[in-house]
């Protein structure tokens, strides 16, 4: 950007202007999931990665903060769905919150899987993100 861009509020107003848009949309996709029933109603929906090799699939979802044994996995026909809560740490619910960015509450995640059949189902907690494998049967 040249130095007279840069002195002109129109050109800086209007990318400050695109990065709320995108970051509305962004929690617009987090926050704000159809209800599915009060007891059951997804807050936020994780991010996931999904590779496949001659002999699995491999769902990679982020999931900073949620403990492993919270997230539960159900195969509902040709889709993975990823499900838990992710809750702040009871020391600081009673805290001021200057910022609150990550995702709290209750999350679902439907995956659609490759055609294939699976007949293993393998997670574990890796860096922050549950890396499910299905293995293919024959």
């Amino acid at each position: 950007m040249s130095l007279m861009a840069a002195d002109n509020p129109r050109d800086w107003m209007w990318g400050d202007a695109l990065e709320v848009m995108a970051r509305a949309e962004r929690l617009h996709q987090q926050l704000f999931q159809p209800m599915r029933g009060v007891a059951r109603r997804p807050v936020w929906t994780p991010p996931v990665d999904v590779l496949e090799t001659d002999d699995q699939v491999l769902i990679i979802a982020a999931l900073p903060g949620v403990a492993e044994d919270a997230v539960s996995l159900v195969l509902e026909g040709a889709v993975l769905v990823i499900a838990g809560e992710r809750q702040l740490p009871a020391e600081v619910r009673a805290a001021h919150i200057h910022r609150l960015e990550l995702p709290q509450g209750r999350f679902e995640r439907r995956v659609p899987l490759p055609a294939g059949r699976y007949d293993q189902i393998r997670h574990r907690q890796v860096d922050g993100c549950l890396q499910v494998s299905l293995r293919k049967s024959a």
